[in-house]
């Protein structure tokens, strides 16, 4: 889990995705008239023209992917460049091509968005150009300097999506147990963690349950996973839950091993080199998880030791 709530990206990716409308490949005047070039997965070439943008949502899908269809309740990982277009003039707001750092899209995303992405296949890039009451109203967004007047201008490449219940595809090796935590799974839900009477190990443990057939997670991915932290309190039996991403039927991502980092030490330790399709119990003492100060909005004290079961889905 993140040390804080963190925007990763752009905060109009953050408002939260994918409830609601069809997805559209009509073209305007307006897609027309912004035009997009470059191979899917790289930072494409994307020109606007120094005239007023039309008022009505705009959608065309540059490149036709072949992959799965993109739910209404889905999340996906994908890379996107943001202009935002001023009366006759344009600026780049953000891009995940530039840093090469795809982006986890989960949540709701702003209406225009939406109605652009649900229903495109995997392997497509698509030009949404949104109008203001498709995206943030007459109010804009002042936090990121967006006016009530101003045009929004996505490119989106999706890449995978996932399913708000997804979990690890790979082969069961261990349940936990002895020492460590025993670990019980449901297809579709969060694991159970029955901890035991005994004091938890001094150093990080690292067990793998579930062993995926994938890639090694490397450095500087954007790994997608599904999570469940409990705490190690001696003789509480089950673990005490604190988080999980399956409460919230939306998997969670970051970037393993960014400088700052993104998760608490534990996870950038624990979760390098594992297989993507694998769930894995992360036993995490104070020095790899919230340190001497805890989190108390998590109801962690800077003595609790934690113990989490993470499904690896995905790294990119």
């Amino acid at each position: 889990m993140r040390r804080i709530a963190v925007t990763l990206i752009f905060p109009l990716l953050a408002i939260a995705l994918l409830a609601g409308c069809g997805g559209s490949s009509a073209q305007s005047s307006t897609a027309s008239s912004v035009t997009v070039s470059g191979a899917f997965g790289k930072n494409p070439a994307i020109t606007i023209p120094a005239q007023k943008a039309s008022k009505t949502l705009s959608v065309k899908t540059v490149i036709h992917g072949t992959g799965p269809v993109l739910g209404k309740t889905d999340a996906f990982v994908g890379n996107y460049a943001i202009y935002i277009w001023s009366g006759t003039a344009h600026r780049l707001a953000q891009s995940s091509f530039t840093h090469h750092e795809p982006t986890l899209f989960a949540g709701q995303l702003l209406p225009g968005l939406e109605k652009a992405l649900i229903g495109q296949k995997m392997g497509s890039r698509v030009l949404a150009v949104i109008p203001p009451k498709d995206a943030f109203g007459t109010s804009g967004n002042p936090q990121v300097g967006i006016k009530g007047t101003d045009t929004l201008v996505f490119v989106v490449d999706l890449i995978k999506n996932f399913k708000g219940n997804a979990s690890a595809t790979g082969q069961q090796v261990s349940s936990g147990g002895g020492a460590l935590p025993k670990v019980t799974a449901t297809p579709g839900a969060a694991p159970k963690i029955k901890v035991p009477s005994s004091k938890p190990p001094a150093k990080l443990e690292t067990k793998v349950l579930v062993k995926g057939t994938g890639p090694a997670v490397q450095a500087d991915q954007t790994v997608v996973v599904q999570y469940v932290g409990a705490l190690w309190r001696s003789g509480k039996g089950n673990g005490t839950v604190f988080d999980a991403s399956w409460k919230r039927d939306q998997p969670f991502s970051f970037v393993i091993g960014k400088k700052p980092s993104q998760v608490i030490p534990g996870w950038d330790s624990g979760l390098t080199g594992q297989t993507v399709g694998s769930r894995v119990m992360l036993v995490i003492p104070p020095a790899d998880g919230y340190g001497k100060s805890g989190n108390s909005q998590a109801g962690i004290k800077g003595t609790d030791d934690l113990v989490f079961v993470v499904d690896v889905l995905g790294a990119f």
